[in-house]
């Protein structure tokens, strides 16, 4: 197969598949991992994809948004790096913690996979995290409350003012977006002073960040990278991005497929 031919079978995959590996591209066409990453590069100076921590994405990502009305409990198909990015999360929790964590998907993953061997207390503005968590004997909830909006969240001012009155040791947050440049960032006004004031509780900000979300910025800005002391990632990550994370004081974490986690 000349090498041409070999580059186009890669981009069907990533077309057909959303990525491609590098084992898949060494066991596919009998070829060395070096001969793998070089394909990559050569794809990715084209533009014709991204290439990532274990192989290549397409140049433009997908999106993916939950209708108004749906909530993450109506979703059934698990995306597997949001769970290792859940799992991962999960593993930072220790005994006694107050932690906060996101009424967003990777937040339903956390909820449902909590560890049940010591006490700590999670503090949610969701209705539907706060239904899984009354299962936990282990685990302390304080739901915060407000105006109800169609996903089940307490977004308005009257959220925002309860979580003052509160201190946490960990939030686990995401949004829609985050970036070096525009930090953390979303579409909704209403979520804004509630992820801020939910972060400003907080001793440690801990931003969940599929690759899907990394080095994009949605419309409204919250506060810079810089408030995050970790931000966990996916094997997805491009390395480009991998290497204007590491720019920032910020720990990175990113997990691997089927294989844990790792630190930079």
């Amino acid at each position: 197969m000349f090498i041409e031919e070999r580059h186009q079978e890669i981009l069907k995959i990533i077309e057909d598949q959303g990525r491609i590996s590098l084992s898949i591209i060494q066991s596919k066409f009998n070829i060395s991992v070096d001969s793998a990453r070089r394909d990559l590069r050569i794809l990715e100076s084209k533009g014709l994809l991204k290439r990532t921590h274990g192989g290549a994405i397409p140049a433009i990502p997908r999106g993916y948004s939950i209708p108004e009305s749906v909530t993450h409990r109506d979703i059934t198909n698990i995306k597997p790096n949001y769970m290792a990015i859940a799992l991962k999360a999960v593993s930072l929790i220790k005994e006694h913690d107050v932690v906060h964590i996101t009424g967003g998907s990777v937040g339903y993953f956390m909820v449902q996979n909590l560890p049940r061997n010591f006490e700590f207390t999670v503090v949610v503005n969701s209705i539907i995290l706060a239904d899984v968590l009354r299962l936990y004997t282990n685990v302390t909830t304080i739901m915060i409350g407000g105006i109800l909006n169609s996903k089940g969240h307490c977004k308005e001012q009257l959220a925002i003012d309860m979580i003052k009155h509160l201190r946490f040791d960990k939030a686990f947050i995401t949004s829609a977006a985050v970036s070096t440049t525009f930090g953390a960032s979303i579409q909704s006004p209403s979520s804004v002073g509630l992820i801020r004031a939910f972060m400003d509780a907080a001793k440690s900000n801990i931003g969940l960040y599929p690759n899907e979300k990394i080095e994009l910025d949605s419309i409204l800005h919250i506060y810079p990278i810089e408030r995050f002391n970790t931000i966990i990632t996916d094997w997805d990550v491009t390395e480009e991005n991998i290497e204007k994370l590491k720019e920032t004081d910020i720990e990175l974490i990113i997990v691997e497929e089927d294989k844990g986690a790792r630190c930079d």
